[in-house]
């Protein structure tokens, strides 16, 4: 066990996290001691410790320290205690991350400000590893990732549009690996319909509550959508037709996700409504690892699901690849790339494994976690750095190019995710999710919809403390609640659609 000990609340977020990038399978601890004489201390064992004072940041940042500490500067000071303490673990580790310091889900917001302030390409590498220790390969691909989500953003009406999601919280079966607030079909098949009828009701009364504005994009997600049935799939997307204008409306979503689920039948229904992007993700193409994780569906199930879609005439299909699943090796990764080149998606995306404690992978009494664990010590994050250059060189011979980056907590090799499309098939709503631009409504259980502010407003039981940037709202995640409690949702909406 490593514990991490910080004197201020504001130092345990970035301590916490960066430890524990450095060591990924070790079990890390944190805790504030106000009255501790080090800002933060790193605790391996009796005999190993990482202290940081005024004296060992003084060491490295001389009179800038003193100005930052004279005038009590807490930003900056926290600044310079997330650099020391990563040189420090960097050489008690003997390796260093390529994202350096930084542990929020955006790097690339940093990328785009800059960019938008008018800063060149030169000066921003130059800043971003100066600043955040951030490695020459990734503030390339940072900056590289910026400029083309900056190009679509411009199409699109910052002030009045907004993007629309609606989430379908069934899948076949569970994945191991799986976080998400999603639930078997088999133990739901008798509220699926209930679902879908609560769904509308809250799609109706955004629509209402959204008249005036422009819609840009439409994401339908999971769960799998394509649990539904091809009447259910009619229904819900009737539905959104009827109730929103699609005069502004740049791309029309549907993550098919699961190949198991995907029928002849429910693909013509997603085409008859004009839906112009799908996604058929594999996840691997190794059946071994399919069969381990729970995935239920073969390889040349993935291959059928695809060639139907591109028969019917789906002219933008995404593909989603695991880098790091347990058991697989860089050759099965290259292995899986071949498979995918053969299909020639529009766009791909490729995830670094995040096993989070939701997920029967990251529960501590599955032996789905103890496979893992032992997996990660044994490890390196080499090999998941080769899986993943592997997946650049192979989205570029697809000619796929970078065009949206995020990050998550417990990430595979302290990586990243990244979306490779090709020109005018990356996918806007992941660039929406990711730079925060426009409000995103979000209507279904587990469902978040991030609202930007236009200007100050008064938190929630509070007439005094006010709001500015995004205001989140959460729906219920359990199904069966949300079903039961569809019109609290609703009003809660109301209360803050456009303010």
């Amino acid at each position: 066990m490593i514990r991490v000990i910080c004197s201020k609340e504001t130092y345990i977020y970035n301590a916490y996290h960066m430890t524990k990038a450095f060591y990924p399978s070790a079990e890390v601890v944190s805790q504030i001691e106000e009255k501790a004489s080090n800002y933060v201390a790193v605790i391996f064992g009796e005999e190993s410790r990482i202290l940081i004072s005024g004296r060992e940041i003084a060491e490295s940042f001389g009179k800038e320290w003193q100005r930052a500490a004279g005038v009590s500067d807490g930003k900056a000071v926290k600044h310079m205690i997330d650099i020391t303490l990563y040189h420090l673990l960097e050489k008690r580790a003997g390796r260093g991350l390529a994202w350096g310091i930084l542990t929020g889900v955006r790097p690339t917001k940093l990328a785009m400000a800059k960019l938008t302030e008018g800063m060149c390409r030169e000066d921003f590498l130059s800043w971003f590893g100066r600043e955040y220790l951030v490695s020459a390969k990734k503030a390339e691909l940072a900056w590289e990732i910026a400029c083309r989500e900056k190009g679509i953003l411009d199409r699109l009406d910052l002030k009045d549009g907004y993007g629309l999601y609606a989430g379908i919280p069934f899948c076949p079966s569970v994945c191991s690996y799986c976080s998400f607030s999603s639930g078997s079909l088999a133990a739901w098949s008798n509220r699926v319909e209930d679902y879908i009828d609560a769904l509308c009701l809250e799609l109706k009364s955004v629509a209402e509550k959204s008249a005036g504005k422009k819609l840009n994009a439409v994401y339908i997600g999971g769960g799998t959508p394509t649990t539904l049935s091809a009447p259910q799939l009619e229904k819900l997307l009737t539905c959104i037709e009827k109730h929103f204008s699609r005069e502004n409306l740049l791309e029309y979503t549907v993550e098919a996700g699961r190949p198991d689920s995907i029928t002849e039948e429910k693909l013509k229904v997603i085409r008859s409504h004009g839906i112009t992007r799908i996604s058929i993700n594999p996840q691997t193409m190794q059946q071994k690892t399919l069969d381990a994780v729970g995935r239920r569906h073969t390889v040349d199930e993935v291959k059928k699901a695809f060639y139907t879609a591109r028969e019917l005439g789906f002219d933008n299909i995404n593909m989603d690849l695991i880098a790091g699943l347990p058991g697989e090796t860089a050759s099965d990764m290259e292995d899986t790339l071949r498979q995918i080149e053969e299909l020639a998606p529009d766009s791909m995306t490729v995830h670094s494994l995040a096993v989070k404690r939701a997920a029967r992978m990251g529960n501590k009494e599955t032996e789905e976690y103890r496979k893992v664990k032992a997996e990660r010590e044994s490890q390196k994050a080499g090999r998941i750095e080769e899986m993943i250059r592997a997946a650049g060189e192979s989205a570029r011979r697809m000619e796929l190019s970078p065009y949206y980056l995020y990050r998550q907590k417990d990430i595979a090799g302290n990586f990243e995710n990244v979306g490779y499309a090709k020109v005018d098939k990356a996918g806007i709503y992941n660039i929406l999710i990711m730079e925060e631009k426009q409000s995103i409504i979000a209507a279904g259980a587990g469902a978040s919809t991030k609202i930007l502010l236009k200007e100050p407003v008064c938190a929630p039981g509070s007439r005094k403390k006010k709001m500015t940037g995004i205001y989140r709202q959460e729906n219920v995640k359990a199904i069966d609640a949300y079903i039961d409690r569809v019109g609290e949702m609703i009003e809660r909406k109301g209360e803050w659609l456009w303010r």
